[in-house]
C-alpha cells in the first residue's frame, strides 16, 4: 500500500474554488490556501476517498491528495483531478531599479 498525505483546502479558498467554473487540465493550486493534514495508507486515490468518506475526516470539495510520488490530486465534485503547485515568484527589489544611472554618452563625430 501506498501513502497519501492530505492538504486541506481553508475555509475561504474553498466558498471559491466550489462556486468557480469547473476547468479542464491540470489545476494551478497555491501553498498558502492549504494547510498539510495527516497522511492514510491506501492502494489508490480513490481508496483513500473510500476509507474516509463515511469518517468525520471525509474530505472535502478541494481537498488535495499528495503520493509519496509527489503526484497530485485535487477532489472535485467530477472525482479527482491532477494538479500542481505553483510557487510565486520570488523578488529581492531589484527588478524596479533602473538598468543604469547618470549621463548618456554621445558617440564621438566621424573624422573625415
Amino acid at each position: 500500500m501506498a501513502s497519501f498525505r492530505i492538504h486541506r483546502m481553508k475555509e475561504n479558498p474553498r466558498q471559491q474554488f466550489r462556486w468557480a467554473p469547473h476547468t479542464a487540465g491540470a489545476m494551478q493550486i497555491k501553498p498558502k490556501d492549504f494547510e498539510s493534514g495527516e497522511t492514510v495508507e491506501g492502494v489508490g486515490f480513490y481508496d483513500v476517498w473510500t476509507q474516509l468518506k463515511e469518517s468525520p475526516r471525509a474530505l472535502q470539495v478541494g481537498d488535495l491528495l499528495e503520493s509519496q510520488a509527489g503526484e497530485l490530486r485535487i477532489y472535485k465534485y467530477v472525482g479527482f483531478e491532477q494538479a500542481q503547485w505553483v510557487i510565486p515568484e520570488l523578488r529581492n527589489g531589484i527588478e524596479d531599479t533602473p538598468l543604469a544611472g547618470g549621463s548618456t554618452v554621445e558617440p564621438a563625430p566621424a573624422q573625415r
